[in-house]
């Protein structure tokens, strides 16, 4: 059995995270996606600024980490997103066996 994998990325707002979530899910990358209210500080294009975002934390196998980055990336609404990866070390039983059902979903109509 493969391993448990995370993966962060910041997005605009609830909306949007949601809206690549549900992608994810449909497409059997990730298990879950949380979504919590951040406040972000940064420096872009050399410039410095702040503001709201909403970080979007993906649980998901190490074997399917490295697809689940490159497709968040595809779909994300930042022309350049920070989406980052990693493996876990450790992971309770219960939440490999979880992760071990993830596959492509049919979203109701």
């Amino acid at each position: 059995m493969s391993g448990a994998a995370l993966i962060w990325a910041p997005f605009e707002d609830e909306d949007s995270a949601a809206k690549v979530a549900d992608a994810l899910l449909d497409e059997g990358l990730i298990a879950c996606c949380n979504m919590i209210p951040v406040k972000s500080r940064f420096v872009w294009q050399g410039e410095r600024g702040e503001g709201e975002e909403v970080g979007a934390l993906f649980k998901t196998r190490a074997d399917l980490l490295h697809r689940a980055v490159a497709r968040l990336e595809e779909l994300h609404p930042y022309d350049t997103p920070a989406v980052s990866g990693w493996t876990c070390q450790a992971a309770g039983g219960e939440t490999l066996a979880w992760l071990a059902g993830i596959g492509p979903m049919l979203r109701e109509s």
